[in-house]
């Protein structure tokens, strides 16, 4: 006490004191306080704020995902607290509180909103918890081996026959609680089952007779499904369909299915596509490749209002994307939200003698742009979109008259100012192999540090230069090589050489990368598979620039055999104040002590995954950035040391810190070894599926898709 009234003396004595604040100005502030410190600490600070710390505002809604000092104990004397006044709970992603820690959500007897994805959830715990949440409307859970129906009880299956709207995430093969659901609205499936058990058993996909009665889809408006790869998770996805396809909800508006590879179509889905397209309009679609490519059944859905298309990795052509789709440019103003990603053939007139390398038609994608004038999330990674040398306009052209863009991806060899590549050819660096194989030496143009020098050589004449300034509000920003691939797929050995870039991409580099200093309110920046960077000069101009960067990805930029912009990167780093996530994969990395030194500099840095072939690290180093960091409770690294470096730094950092901070997770493991997929397998799905997979996220779900 005796220190806050010196401290409010002293801010008298400077003419400001924050309790002269009206209540509006000070709830707002406080909005952005965590909810546990609200309640646990500043609430007792004086009786003013003991009042606003419960206002209804500020406890109506609890958001735990992402607040990684809480544990149970906090938990426990927040729900005691608050817990009648919590009326939407997110706890999802919590996975280092104990399972009992649910136990305490019982308190909150108004919850109409909880999401509980990533927690540690028993049955019989669920049937307990759920038996006193009468007014619940919308739930997320996840259901592990283990999970048996018939141990909910009657009370608990009541409170779910009222829910309307449920995510699960199935790491089994099970209905779960769909069955019970009988009122559902939105169903969110997520396929997360291995096909190896961890005993090496395979699993199959066939759901236990007598699990659970058939699914009611009858009210349904959203069905969405994301399958992680593997043969099981198709199989039980099509379980779930079976009964869609029987009888189509009349109501549904939209129907979405994410599935990697090949997920063949089969009579009952396309008895269910035929019924969707008599009896239902959508306003979002996404669909298996497999299930539109070389079908005409983009010609026979109808559409509503649709504010989100995913035609990712579909051949689908711009010829029958402007005619089947975008219907000439009728009602699309709604397209919020659009995926492209993969689809190697969308701006073209038609597929059938086409390389993927071709020019693109311009002018189909100056008709999406002028149809879909408010998209505000565009992806069009994973594809050569090389435009025209002399027929129409760039395609960095186009885009900028996208002026709502949040977020955008796109391909490098994309961003290519065509003029210079018939001006200039190729220099000798640019034609060095991406291999690992003999170095070859070269001569190096030496490229200037500073933003105004840089501007001198040509680079605000550039197309892309053009582009970045244009999408002043653009928030992520995606840069990838059509040809890259990442060292860490899903379920299988580390990947060991990658394709080399497309030649359009071998000029994109560091004057590109300094373009994209422009974007004020940047906040999350993928780049991968920039061959031509030489020193990173860019990367300095974003960190000064770019002050709201909180997630950063590079990935195999400038030559393979060296890590050429690693000085660049010491000193961006120096200036990400707010950088929270980073991402670095690049052979032969060194995690050095002057690498540490200036990742201390990031100090709100929370997650941190270094993936390196043949990259080493200084275990000091890697431990005296632990002590220093606070905040970082995620340590993945992949790297080419040994089997028995990598246990004893993630064993000591552990034992270290992990006593201060419930939350932390360490890997590092040996990128090649033949168990890496057994040890990622163990990794929480919410740092597996944000950061240490790599992989395009832009427009990779609808908006808003659940809260």
């Amino acid at each position: 006490p005796q220190e806050i009234v010196s401290g409010e003396s002293e801010e008298e004595s400077n003419g400001v004191n924050l309790m002269e604040f009206s209540d509006e100005i000070l709830l707002h502030i406080l909005s952005y306080v965590p909810c546990t410190d609200l309640v646990l600490n500043v609430r007792r600070t004086c009786r003013k704020l003991a009042t606003l710390c419960l206002d209804k505002s500020l406890t109506h809604t609890v958001l735990l995902q992402k607040d990684y000092k809480v544990n149970k104990d906090k938990v426990k004397q927040l729900m005691r607290d608050i817990g009648k006044e919590i009326y939407q709970l997110n706890m999802a992603g919590c996975y280092w509180l104990p399972s009992s820690t649910i136990d305490h959500v019982t308190r909150c007897k108004n919850l109409v909103k909880l999401n509980l994805s990533g927690c540690h959830v028993t049955s019989l715990r669920l049937s307990k918890m759920l038996s006193t949440l009468q007014h619940l409307r919308s739930l997320a859970i996840d259901v592990n081996p283990g999970f048996d129906a018939s141990q909910l009880s009657s009370e608990c299956k009541a409170t779910l026959s009222r829910v309307l709207e449920l995510k699960q995430t199935l790491y089994t093969p099970s209905y779960g609680v769909v069955p019970c659901c009988t009122s559902l609205e939105k169903l969110l499936l997520y396929f997360e089952i291995l096909d190896r058990s961890r005993e090496g058993f395979m699993l199959s996909g066939q759901l236990m007779v007598g699990e659970s009665n058939v699914p009611h889809y009858q009210n349904l408006r959203v069905f969405y499904a994301r399958l992680a790869p593997g043969y099981v998770n198709q199989e039980v996805v099509r379980l779930y369909l079976a009964v869609l396809s029987d009888r189509t909800p009349e109501n549904l508006h939209a129907f979405l299915i994410s599935a990697p590879g090949s997920f063949a179509e089969t009579g009952a889905t396309k008895n269910l596509l035929d019924s969707m397209a008599r009896n239902v309009r959508l306003d979002a679609l996404q669909l298996p490749k497999a299930w539109i490519n070389g079908s005409g059944l983009l010609q026979h859905l109808k559409f509503n209002n649709p504010f989100y298309f995913s035609f990712s990795r579909c051949t689908l052509s711009g010829g029958h994307l402007i005619q089947r789709v975008i219907n000439g440019g009728k009602d699309l103003k709604s397209l919020t939200s659009l995926n492209l990603s993969g689809c190697v053939h969308c701006l073209a007139p038609e597929s059938l003698f086409r390389k993927a390398e071709d020019d693109i038609d311009s002018s189909i994608l100056e008709n999406l742009v002028v149809s879909c004038c408010n998209l505000r999330h565009l992806n069009l990674s994973a594809a050569h979109h090389h435009s025209s040398e002399s027929i129409g306009s760039h395609l960095c052209q186009l885009l900028s008259r996208l002026k709502h863009l949040l977020s955008l991806a796109l391909p490098v060899c994309s961003i290519t100012d065509v003029a210079a590549n018939v001006e200039k050819p190729p220099t000798a660096s640019n034609l060095v192999p991406q291999t690992f194989g003999r170095k070859v030496r070269i001569g190096i143009q030496t490229y200037p540090r500073n933003l105004a020098d840089q501007a001198n050589q040509k680079i605000e004449s550039s197309v892309f230069w053009a582009l970045m300034g244009s999408l002043r509000f653009l928030e992520t920003l995606e840069v990838i090589g059509s040809s890259f691939s990442s060292a860490m797929p899903r379920n299988e050995p580390a990947i060991r050489n990658s394709l080399p870039p497309c030649v359009r991409a071998q000029s994109v580099g560091d004057s590109e990368v300094a373009a994209i200093s422009q974007l004020t309110y940047l906040q999350s920046l993928t780049l991968a598979q920039l061959p031509n960077i030489l020193t990173g000069s860019g990367l300095i101009n974003i960190g000064l620039q770019c002050q709201h960067l909180r997630t950063l990805s590079l990935a195999n930029l400038g030559m393979m055999g060296k890590v050429v912009y690693m000085s660049a990167l010491m000193d961006m780093l120096k200036h990400c104040k707010c950088l929270r996530d980073l991402r670095l994969e690049q052979p032969y990395f060194c995690a050095g002590a002057q690498f540490f030194q200036a990742l201390s500099h990031c100090s709100s840095l929370q997650r941190l995954c270094i993936v390196s072939r043949s990259g080493t690290l200084q275990s000091d180093a890697v431990m005296s950035f632990m002590a220093n960091c606070l905040e970082v409770i995620m340590c993945h690294m992949f790297m080419g040391e040994s089997l028995t470096v990598c246990k004893n730094l993630q064993q000591s950092i552990v034992r270290s810190f992990q006593a201060d901070r419930p939350a932390l997770n360490v890997v590092i493991f040996p990128l090649l070894h033949e168990d890496l997929t057994e040890v990622i397998r163990d990794v929480p799905m919410r740092h597996l599926d944000e950061i240490t997979l790599f992989k395009s996220r832009v427009a990779e779900e609808p908006p808003n898709l659940w809260w």
